[in-house]
């Protein structure tokens, strides 16, 4: 134990950071100014001025696109899952070629299946995360086409629409945003696969990257103006 005790800072260290990153983005008064939340603000105002519109093609095409990204975002995510089983499959050959190198860092063929292990749960996790933000994006699609007439858009139904589909739209973006997190932390996580101190160091510089594109990014001040 106290060989891999390292490694298994690293690893807590890894699914720390990703929790709290993940809770203070979506569970916390810090996060509600996040670029994620301001741009959920504008999902709400497309929907409201939705029923200003007889002709509302141009929104099916706007979804139709958001549908698509999400579509390939799942099957990278499937390729991904793909590619990291054949890494596991190979731990022979990866270990033979890791001793090559000037300076042996070669783990235990048990040590680089769990760490392929990992991997793989990362990317299982975002394909869920892709598959059902995709299928909550056909429910707004739905939602978008059952829109009531511009006629009715002052009623308590048109009212009630806008809140029920703004609040579907939002729940796939977050979930999409999720995907994306994991995709983010997984290119992280690849640093164990050198040595848990380069773990340390690219959770942080992931955290580092996704926190300031967040919270300090130009788009974030764009919508902030």
């Amino acid at each position: 134990m106290r060989a891999y005790l390292v490694d298994i800072l690293a690893v807590g260290f890894f699914v720390l950071e990703w929790t709290v990153y993940a809770i203070t983005l979506e569970h916390s008064t810090y996060g509600r100014d996040s670029l994620s939340a301001r741009m959920h603000l504008y999902r709400e105002v497309w929907i409201r001025r939705m029923l200003d519109r007889e002709a509302r093609m141009v929104d099916m095409q706007i979804m139709a696109s958001l549908q698509n990204g999400t579509a390939f975002f799942a099957s990278s995510s499937l390729i991904a899952v793909g590619g990291a089983l054949a890494l596991l499959r190979s731990t022979n050959d990866a270990l033979a070629a890791l001793k090559t190198l000037p300076i042996d860092m070669s783990p235990s063929p048990a040590l680089w299946e769990i760490k392929c292990v990992g991997l793989i749960l990362i990317f299982i996790y975002a394909f869920f995360k892709f598959a059902w933000a995709y299928r909550l994006f056909n429910y707004v699609a739905i939602l978008l086409g059952s829109m009531p007439p511009a006629s009715q858009r002052d009623t308590a139904e048109a009212e009630a629409h806008v809140v029920r589909t703004t609040r579907m739209f939002e729940t796939a973006g977050r979930h999409f945003n999720r995907g994306q997190r994991a995709f983010f932390f997984a290119l992280g996580y690849l640093g164990w696969f050198v040595s848990p101190w380069v773990l340390f160091a690219s959770t942080a510089a992931v955290v580092i990257v996704t926190w300031r594109r967040q919270f300090a990014s130009n788009a974030w001040r764009a919508m902030g103006s």
